[in-house]
């Protein structure tokens, strides 16, 4: 199991707007990033996610290192959509915000999702790229909406400069009907097989995530109700986490029952003895017939 520190950038652009993978952009990637957390602390629960975005006005970290489901999911519901992208920006940082995290035995992870065209150029992107592997930054990029031109050839210079011991992928996702996510599971990204990872990537990646969906576990269809597929998962969650916690109570309280009912070692010393005055009435009896000895003795000392 591998104990990393992993920020996730959103694109929140302008673009993430597009409704060519269900049920937009958007909401694709944030399916996405669900998929990726569980994936992550399942892992090792050890394991940290953050959260960023790198479009509006400029990059900004929604949500810090966390193994709280619920401060990422509020992270992606107050992101505003618009602007244009910040590539370089965002990633540097990441790049700082995992040189702050607390376990620093934790392996540093960025897993950037870009569906706009990039405004660095690719000089640019490559310096960057090697400043990441060089403080052993892994990155990992899923590229979507904007498939064609320069935009993947720069996404292409960018990870083959990065790319270093730890493992760092490129991602390519056509637009299709099923989801980001499934599509994404099947990639090294999540660790599938890489067979709808990198450039040209069609057939095969649709394929995989088709599987994945009629693999899905709440007897409904994710490519036609993302929303409540997403609200079943976290449900799930959040119903073992209750179930988890209150077996731990019981058997706390359990244990504490079975303390309470294993006697002490000083408790029977006083039940005995009291057992013995109880049952022995011939104290008492001697005790009664000396008395009367007594005063019988005196009244004949009277008479006489």
């Amino acid at each position: 199991m591998v104990l990393e520190a992993t920020m996730i950038i959103i694109d929140n652009s302008e673009s993430s707007r597009n409704g060519d993978y269900p049920p937009s952009r958007f909401e694709a990637q944030a399916e996405a990033v669900s998929r990726i957390f569980f994936l992550k602390t399942t892992d090792n629960p050890e394991s940290k996610v953050g959260l960023m975005s790198m479009g509006g006005k400029g990059p900004e970290v929604l949500v810090t290192l966390s193994s709280d489901f619920g401060k990422i999911l509020e992270g992606v519901h107050r992101t505003k959509i618009g602007g244009s992208t910040h590539f370089a920006t965002s990633i540097q940082i990441a790049g700082l915000a995992l040189k702050h995290r607390q376990n620093k035995s934790q392996r540093q992870r960025v897993i950037v999702f870009c569906c706009s065209p990039i405004a660095e150029d690719e000089k640019t992107l490559v310096k960057l790229a090697k400043k990441m592997k060089k403080v052993n930054i892994s990155i990992d990029l899923v590229a979507f909406g904007e498939l064609e031109g320069e935009n993947i050839k720069k996404l292409e210079a960018f990870n083959e400069n990065v790319t270093g011991a730890e493992g760092s992928h490129l991602a390519t996702i056509p637009p299709g009907p099923n989801l980001l996510s499934e599509i994404l599971a099947t990639t090294q990204i999540m660790g599938g097989d890489g067979s709808s990872g990198g450039a040209g990537a069609g057939a095969e990646g649709a394929s995989g995530g088709e599987g994945a969906v009629n693999g899905f576990d709440f007897g409904v269809d994710p490519s036609m109700e993302p929303e409540l597929a997403l609200a079943l998962r976290v449900s799930l969650e959040e119903e073992k986490a209750r179930i988890d916690k209150e077996k731990r109570e019981q058997e706390a309280a359990e244990g504490k029952k079975n303390l309470e009912g294993i006697p002490e070692e000083g408790d029977a010393k006083p039940s005995t003895a009291g057992d013995k005055k109880d049952g022995d009435p011939s104290p008492d009896a001697g005790g009664s017939g000396s008395k009367d000895g007594q005063g019988n003795e005196g009244d004949r000392m009277d008479t006489t």
